[in-house]
């Protein structure tokens, strides 16, 4: 178990600051440990539930859960998870990759949406153009 020797919650960087005895340094951001945060609500019980909009999400606190973890509270009110030593190390060591893929399921879920919004305008569109036609008939004027 990898324990960290020095822990620090940097408001200003939105950051919690890691060292370890072996001289490694971590500075994990607020928005990313939100989005991995080891709760159910975002572990989704084995089937993870996509965080997004998070991205000026603040770290308020950090408390040591017992002597295996510390308990983060998040300022959008999220303070469910417990990050073990274990997956905080983790999380520093793996941060651009995982940083990378949750920006990647972030940008599949944005299109999608944008790609259903894009569909459900131009069926409306489409049945207006189609109302129109079936409804209007020009008049003729008579001077």
């Amino acid at each position: 178990m990898l324990i960290p020797t020095r822990i620090k919650l940097n408001k200003s960087s939105k950051t919690l600051e890691l060292g370890y005895a072996d001289g490694q340094q971590f500075a994990l951001p607020a928005e990313f440990l939100r989005v991995y945060s080891p709760s159910a609500e975002v572990q989704g019980h084995g089937n993870p539930v996509l965080q997004y909009g998070k991205i000026n999400v603040a770290l308020t606190d950090v408390q040591p859960a017992g002597n295996y973890a510390l308990k983060l509270t998040f300022d959008d009110g999220h303070d469910s998870g417990i990050f073990t030593w274990n997956y905080l190390h983790e999380l520093a060591t793996e941060h651009t990759s995982l940083w990378q893929k949750y920006l990647a399921q972030s940008l599949l879920i944005q299109t999608a949406k944008y790609k259903t919004q894009t569909l459900a305008c131009l069926l409306v569109l489409l049945f207006l153009v189609l109302l129109r036609a079936f409804y209007w008939r020009p008049q003729a004027f008579h001077a």
